[in-house]
């Protein structure tokens, strides 16, 4: 099983037209055309009937003391967690290669809508919720519900760069099954859980980004 993009080469700099935010002069960033980038894939295994994509950052800081912090930098030696950038379920084996922008095109306050979407062949898909859901909780402009993608916003006073996993999952069934108390707003790990068993194979491409100047990506 194979996934690879056009938008980048597994393991270099994510371009920042994929990037929720970029670098900015005078304001540190700016907010980004935040596409999601192409994503294809080849060689399933035999008994594939779905695809569940899913995308987190694993170099989040585990304290927000020194994130954002004028004068100050989020050490290198902290801690990190993962953040989640997409979920995405129901997308049929047969399906065609996801186009660059396809399910993502700008920031949207408040987060874009789900978790059904349609793509332009009628094929409808589940988007889960990103970490972006509670990363924005309280802030009265932006605070909401984020599902499907949105893309790297590392802190712009870290010491690391910080890695993106993309990765595809093929699965046995047609449809992941979610439980109905979580159904219209699921999550990363409720979606880990629930392909548990169900997993023929998977694949995964890895993209840097980084909005300290430097810290090149």
């Amino acid at each position: 099983m194979k996934l690879w993009s056009d938008s980048f080469t597994d393991q270099s700099p994510i371009p920042g037209e994929f990037a929720f935010a970029v670098p900015a002069a005078g304001s540190h960033v700016a907010l980004s055309a935040n596409r999601n980038p192409h994503l294809a894939w080849s060689d399933l295994p035999a008994g594939t009937q779905s695809l569940a994509l899913i995308c987190h950052d694993s170099d989040v800081p585990t304290k927000p003391d020194d994130v954002n912090q004028e004068g100050r930098s989020v050490p290198a030696d902290l801690p990190r967690a993962d953040f989640t950038h997409w979920v995405l379920i129901d997308l049929p084996a047969a399906s065609a290669p996801i186009a660059a922008g396809e399910f993502s095109h700008a920031v949207t306050p408040r987060g874009k809508g789900g978790p059904a979407i349609a793509r332009a062949d009628g094929t409808l898909l589940r988007h889960g919720i990103n970490d972006y859901t509670g990363w924005f909780h309280g802030d009265p402009d932006m605070s909401g519900d984020y599902f499907g993608y949105d893309g790297p916003c590392p802190p712009w006073n870290d010491s690391i760069v910080h890695h993106y996993h993309f990765t595809l999952y093929a699965l046995s069934v047609a449809q992941v099954d979610i439980p109905a108390t979580i159904a219209g707003r699921f999550t990363r790990a409720d979606v880990l859980a629930a392909i548990d068993g169900k997993v023929l194979d998977s694949a995964s491409i890895g993209g840097t980004y980084s909005l300290n100047p430097a810290v090149p990506a």
